[in-house]
């Protein structure tokens, strides 16, 4: 018999477990679809928490070695690969398992398989023993989440070339590892694998790291690597070809000069496209607009009122919380409630070491836009609690306004900037001036005091830093 709900929510990752959880909070029928054994899609099984859970790791190798210069030293850590294995599938498993009893608390029906439209009011779902389940809906929510891109120059080299869900795998740290592209996910995942003691070679086809982001907050990253990994920038892969049990990699640079590398295995991380196909969009009348985004307005709503899209298939940027939100703002909608999804600023973190974090506009972003603005700079070195961590490599940049003080953007880099980035995040939302950062009593010595003298930067008064 067909399962009647009035909200059907197809993907149960961090958007889609979201607006399940506050669909039914607010008293309405709900099923959750999705093909895991409990909600938390990639980003719980695949994405945020595996790879935090290594990056941890990744740290404390990096801090015992680093004690040396405290007088404090620790022999060469042995590195139980299995071990770390199990370790990071405990944690997975226990935050899914979780959210499954979540679902449940909520009495919320979750089917566990592959969702399709198959009408503008129904989905067949393909459950795990291949029966089918039908479900009419009155509302749904499409959360379907985002795929790893690939390139045609990878193709045919089954197991010698990785995307980010087999590296997370863990399932050998290769002697020699190539890691193709910069970003976030190829900088957190080559810093894990460092850890693990590989030799890693990262190449971007762009002149840095973190293409986007503020070259400024990316330096002392791009330094810090330098030390430990090969970094090649403005550089492509042209070919690959089998090596015995590796890989040749043909490289190209800006200049068009070749150069032939030799590795174990080859790190994919070009980017992730938004997950549409196969789910029957067909059946709704609705298709992909540009970078294959499903189009919708303030409240989530595709071009049919009673279908709506959050998280990846929405539009940029693919981060967790943003798809969380989303689900919010949809399930809030379909409730009658005023609501919308109009954010001031959206954060976003790198968890590399150090990490990078920002929100707002950047310097360059609020130049493009004709804005006329103040920086305020502080750099770690002058920071008390920095120095007493052996960390002085960091930066806290607040900018403002300068007709109003507004503050417009915050950008940090050192340990622990995710964790500093929220109270950015906040006094952009609330509309808070310069002087209100200035202002309000920071505890000392924290980190925390770096946002403060950034921002009493662009009142003209550091306490700590005099800046030109």
């Amino acid at each position: 018999m067909a399962i009647e709900t009035a909200v059907a929510v197809l993907g149960g990752g961090p958007g889609g477990y979201a607006a399940a959880f506050a669909s039914a909070d607010l008293g309405l029928r709900v099923t959750l679809i999705d093909d895991a054994p409990n909600p938390g899609g990639v980003c719980l099984y695949r994405g945020c928490i595996p790879s935090k859970t290594l990056l941890h790791v990744a740290r404390l190798v990096r801090e015992a070695d680093e004690a040396k210069a405290f007088g404090v030293a620790f022999g060469a850590p042995a590195i139980d690969l299995p071990g770390l294995r199990r370790h990071k599938d405990a944690v997975v498993q226990k935050l899914t398992g979780g959210l499954g009893q979540l679902a449940g608390q909520r009495k919320i029906a979750y089917l566990q398989g592959k969702g399709r439209f198959a009408g503008q009011h129904s989905l067949e779902v393909t459950l795990q023993d291949g029966s089918m389940q039908e479900v009419r809906f009155e509302h749904a929510i499409i959360a379907t989440g985002s795929l790893p891109r690939t390139l045609d120059v990878l193709q045919g080299f089954e197991g010698l070339v990785w995307d980010s869900t087999a590296a997370l795998e863990l399932r050998e740290a290769p002697r020699r590892l190539l890691v193709l592209g910069g970003g976030y996910i190829g900088v957190e995942l080559a810093s894990v694998y460092l850890a693990l003691g590989s030799e890693v070679t990262l190449v971007e086809v762009t002149g840095g790291l973190l293409p986007g982001a503020d070259p400024e907050l990316v330096r002392p990253l791009t330094q810090r690597l330098k030390g430990r990994a090969r970094l090649l920038f403005d550089t492509s892969v042209v070919s690959l070809a089998k090596e015995g049990d590796g890989l040749r990699a043909t490289l190209k640079g800006k200049d068009g000069a070749e150069e032939v590398l030799s590795c174990d295995r080859l790190l994919a991380s070009v980017g992730r496209a938004p997950q549409t196909g196969g789910i029957g969009l067909d059946a709704l009348g609705i298709a992909p607009g540009p970078g294959g985004f499903l189009q919708v307005d303030a409240q989530r709503r595709t071009a049919l009122p009673h279908i709506y899209a959050i998280g990846d298939v929405a539009g940029q940027p693919m981060l967790a919380h943003k798809a969380s939100h989303e689900g919010r703002v949809a399930a809030e909608a379909i409730a009658g409630r005023a609501s919308a999804f109009d954010p001031a600023a959206i954060p976003a973190v790198v968890f590399t070491d150090p990490e990078i974090a920002w929100t707002g506009l950047s310097e360059a972003e609020a130049k493009e836009r004709g804005i006329d603005v103040q920086v305020g700079r502080f750099p770690w070195g002058a920071s008390g609690r920095a120095a007493s961590v052996g960390r002085s490599d960091g930066l806290t940049k607040v900018i403002a306004e300068r007709a109003s003080g507004r503050v417009l953007g915050v950008g940090i880099t050192g340990p622990g900037a995710g964790e500093l980035i929220a109270e950015g995040t906040l006094a952009i939302e609330l509309g808070a001036v310069a002087e209100d950062l200035a202002r309000t009593i920071h505890p000392h010595p924290t980190l925390s005091e770096t946002v403060m003298e950034a921002a009493e930067g662009i009142l003209g008064h550091a306490t700590h830093y005099f800046g030109r």
